[in-house]
């Protein structure tokens, strides 16, 4: 009997020193009962969770900031608590950089088909807030506004006073 508890205690210390090391790749594999089955399926079951988290923030991660796929969406079942939180958390931050990058894209391809009319529209800060506010872009486009309307309303002139004259 001792050396059964021993055996189980030595893996259950063994898989939850794994997790603290950040292994997820070990389960409990002791066979057990009672009490202890229980700690063993709640062990094996957090660490399943933490794995699936784990994987899926790595590769929301991977496909919208280092491969550029935007709107990628971590989907982990059956968490809950902080572990839900967090999905949520990397979910909306994913979800926010897609719809802010797609923003920029749009704006940034207008202006090289030559439409300045299009602005940035997406809620931002930090960073993204100064791209958006950027003295350049916005400048740009209000400066080449006012010249078209300048040019228009001159050459409206131009007209008056010809038809005047004619």
């Amino acid at each position: 009997m001792a050396d059964n508890l021993t055996s189980q205690v030595r893996n259950i210390a063994q898989v939850a020193t794994a997790v603290a090391q950040g292994d997820l790749g070990k389960t409990i594999t002791v066979e057990a009962k009672g009490e202890i089955l229980e700690l063993k399926s709640t062990i094996n079951t957090m660490v399943d969770q933490l794995s699936a988290f784990a994987d899926e923030v790595t590769r929301v991660a991977r496909e919208v900031g280092t491969e550029g796929n935007l709107g990628g969406q971590a989907q982990v079942r059956g968490v809950s608590g902080v572990w839900k939180e967090l999905t949520d958390n990397v979910n909306f931050m994913a979800s926010n950089l897609t719809s802010q990058v797609r923003n920029i894209a749009q704006v940034t391809t207008s202006v090289a088909n030559g439409d300045l009319s299009k602005k940035i529209t997406v809620d931002a800060r930090g960073e993204i807030l100064q791209l958006k506010d950027s003295g350049v872009w916005k400048d740009l486009t209000d400066n080449v506004n006012f010249m078209a309307d300048n040019l228009t309303s001159q050459v409206r002139n131009i007209a008056q006073v010809a038809t005047a004259v004619a």
